[in-house]
Formats: structure tokens, C-alpha cells, sequence
């Protein structure tokens, strides 16, 4: 008997494998801000995930499908000088959903498969789950890894990287492109609804414990490791929906740094009038930021 065919086993090898390269690419989004563009991507995935649920067709590459083509619109949008990056991801959160519930008006409605994608269901994932999670991460893992500066680069200073000769929108929308396919591979898992909180949450608790991004980033998949594991163990402890489970404890870590952490111990004492990281400098026009770009110019220490 082998050690996977116990459906815990299968589950915790895919909480593993989640918590890691969502952990990983978590970071990124962080230092990019892309945050909504993560919310509306789990959002766009849904009309090419009830599509091939309709036809027969794979779920991943039905979403995955979907994803590139929301990823392609946001970027062809935001390089008109009259539309933001805000504005398309919203008009993609919105159109995504709707066509997705248009779709399944037309048919019987939500099926098994479909439901699944949704919600999530950690404790049934197969064999095809394990092996498309781990393909589809370790493809992940290997771009942020090579790529790790030019990504860093053009999250804090766009405008020097498009000056020194980079291919700026080509990164772009490969990291948006990583950014849905971890959407992807985590819907089953845990529902397209709660994949935000893996990506983020992780993420943004390593940031409150160091400054270093390289020490982050191991971090931040250690933790979402961690917040999977356990919220499984206690899932499977306590019968309740495995998903939610986990994001509960990624917010009780989050919380918990929050309180103990250096960086959220400087922010509670910190003197009101003292700016923040968020904060725009005295004197500086007061706009939202361009896409990719950061508030602040970034400390050496980020760099490292």
C-alpha cells in the first residue's frame, strides 16, 4: 500500500505543497500591490472553470484559460494613459463573475466538479490534483527564482528598470501570469474565494517579522506550510471545512504577529505624527501610485 493512497496523506502533501508556493508568490504581490488584481483574478477564473464544467473539459485549464485572458486584458488597459490598473482589474473582477453566473443560468446550475473548484475540498483532491499543484509550482518557484531581482527591481523603481533596458511589461505580465496559475491550482483545494487569504495572508505575516526580502521569502512559504498543515489537522480533528479552517489560522498568525513582532510592536508605539511606510512625504502631490510602483523609494536593506 503506498503511503498516498490514504486520502489524508494526499491532502497533506497538497497543503504542503499550497502553503509554499503560495507563501512564495505571496511576497511578490505584496511588494506590487497587487492585491485587487489577486481578488479579480479568482474572480475571472470562474466563467472558464463553469465553461468546461458545461463541455467536459479539464477545470485547471478551463481557469487557467480564463486567467490569461483576464491577465491580458489588465495589462493591454493599463498601458492606455487615460485608464489605470485600477479601473481594468475592476471592470475583470465584475465582467469575470457576471459571465460566469451567465453561463450557468444557461445550464442546470452548479454541478459536483464545479462546486468543488468553488468552495474547495482539500480532503478529496487525487492524483491529478497533487501532480498539477506540484508541476505548476515548481514552474513558480523556478521563474521567482531566477528572476527574483528583476522582479524586485521593477516592484520598487519601474521607471530605472524601463530605463536600464528591461523588458518592463513582459515581466509584468509574467509575474500576473504566476499570480493566476497559483489561483489556479489552489482553487480545488481550498475555493477560488479563499485562495486570496494563501496568497496574501502568509505573506503578510513574514513581512512583519524582517525587512530582508530574501529572508521573507522562505518565510512566508514556511508559514503558508504551517497555516495549512495545521488548519487540515484540526479540519480533519474537528470535521469542518478544511478551507475555512485554514484561513482562520492565517489569520490567528497574522493577528498574532501583529501583537509580538518587532515591526508591529514600532507600529504601536510609533508617534502619530511620525509618517509611515504608506505615507505620502510632506510637500509631495498627493496621487495614487502607477502600477508596479511603491510609495516609498526602497530602503537597501529591501534590496537584499
Amino acid at each position: 500500500m503506498s503511503w498516498l493512497d490514504s486520502y489524508a496523506h494526499r491532502a497533506l502533501l497538497e497543503a504542503a505543497l499550497l502553503g509554499a508556493v503560495c507563501g512564495a508568490i505571496g511576497l511578490h504581490v505584496l511588494l506590487r500591490q497587487l492585491g485587487f488584481f489577486a481578488m479579480a483574478m479568482t474572480h475571472a477564473t470562474f466563467p472558464g472553470v463553469a465553461l468546461a464544467t458545461m463541455t467536459g473539459f479539464d477545470l485547471y485549464l478551463g481557469g487557467g484559460g480564463a486567467g490569461v485572458l483576464g491577465c491580458l486584458c489588465v495589462v493591454g488597459v493599463s498601458r492606455r494613459r487615460d485608464q489605470g490598473t485600477g479601473t481594468a482589474t475592476g471592470i475583470m473582477l465584475a465582467a469575470g463573475f457576471a459571465l460566469g453566473v451567465a453561463l450557468l443560468s444557461a445550464s442546470n446550475g452548479f454541478n459536483k466538479n464545479l462546486e468543488a473548484f468553488m468552495t474547495g475540498s482539500l480532503l478529496t483532491v487525487s492524483d491529478h490534483d497533487l501532480a498539477t499543484t506540484a508541476g505548476v509550482g515548481a514552474v513558480v518557484l523556478l521563474v521567482l527564482g531566477a528572476l527574483h531581482k528583476e522582479f524586485v527591481h521593477g516592484a520598487f523603481d519601474p521607471e530605472g528598470q524601463r530605463a536600464a533596458g528591461y523588458p518592463v511589461v513582459a515581466l509584468e505580465l509574467l509575474l500576473l501570469l504566476l499570480v493566476e496559475a497559483v489561483i489556479v491550482v489552489t482553487a480545488p483545494a481550498v475555493g477560488v474565494m479563499l485562495a486570496m487569504s494563501l496568497i496574501i495572508g502568509p505573506a503578510a505575516t513574514a513581512r512583519l517579522w524582517t525587512d530582508r526580502i530574501r529572508s521573507a521569502l522562505p518565510l512566508a512559504a514556511a508559514m503558508g506550510v504551517a497555516a495549512c498543515v495545521i488548519g487540515l489537522e484540526l479540519s480533519i480533528r474537528w470535521d469542518i471545512a478544511a478551507g475555512g479552517t485554514i484561513t482562520l489560522v492565517i489569520a490567528a498568525l497574522f493577528l498574532t504577529a501583529l501583537v509580538v513582532s518587532p515591526h508591529g510592536i514600532r507600529a504601536r508605539v510609533r508617534r502619530p505624527q511620525e509618517p509611515t511606510a504608506l505615507s505620502l512625504p510632506t510637500g509631495s502631490p498627493k496621487s495614487v501610485p502607477a502600477y508596479g510602483s511603491s510609495m516609498t523609494k526602497p530602503d537597501p536593506v529591501e534590496m537584499r
